[in-house]
C-alpha cells in the first residue's frame, strides 16, 4: 500500500513540476515576444519620426530660402503652405514617440525645436547654420534611440 501512495505521490510532483516549468517557460516567452514588440515599435516610432522631421526641416529651408531671395509671392505662400503641411505631420510620431519612449522625449523636442528654429532667420547664413544644427539634432535622436 505505501508503495502505491509513494507512486501517486511522486506521479502527481512530477506533473506538478512539469506544470510549473512549462509556465516559466510560457511567461518567458511572452516576455521576450513583448520586448520585441516594444523595440519594433520604438524603431517605428523614432523612424517615422526622423522621416517627418527631414520633411519639415527641407520644406522649412526652400520656404526660408525663397523668403531671403526675394522669391515671388506666389511662390513663397506655395512654400509656407508646403511647410505648415510638414509641421503638421510632426504631431503624430512625436506623440507616438512621447508615448512610447518617454525616455526619448525630451531629445525628440530638442530635434523638434532645432527644426522649427529655421523660420524667420536673417541670412543664409543663419539659415544654413540652423539647418545644420537641426541635421545634428536629428542624428542625436537616432543616438539617443540606438542605445536606449
Amino acid at each position: 500500500m505505501w508503495g502505491s501512495v509513494i507512486a501517486v505521490l511522486g506521479t502527481l510532483l512530477g506533473s506538478v513540476t512539469a506544470y510549473v516549468l512549462q509556465q516559466r517557460t510560457a511567461r518567458k516567452d511572452r516576455a521576450e515576444v513583448r520586448g520585441y514588440e516594444e523595440r519594433r515599435d520604438r524603431i517605428a516610432a523614432v523612424t517615422a519620426l526622423t522621416v517627418a522631421l527631414a520633411d519639415h526641416r527641407r520644406s522649412m529651408w526652400v520656404r526660408e530660402d525663397l523668403r531671403l531671395s526675394g522669391a515671388s509671392d506666389a511662390d513663397y505662400q506655395a512654400a509656407r503652405a508646403a511647410s505648415h503641411s510638414t509641421r503638421s505631420a510632426l504631431t503624430a510620431p512625436l506623440t507616438t514617440l512621447a508615448i512610447l519612449a518617454p525616455d526619448l522625449a525630451g531629445v525628440a523636442q530638442d530635434a523638434v525645436g532645432a527644426t522649427y528654429a529655421l523660420r524667420n532667420t536673417e541670412n543664409r547664413e543663419l539659415l544654413d547654420f540652423y539647418r545644420q544644427a537641426a541635421i545634428e539634432a536629428a542624428d542625436d535622436l537616432v543616438r539617443a534611440a540606438a542605445t536606449a
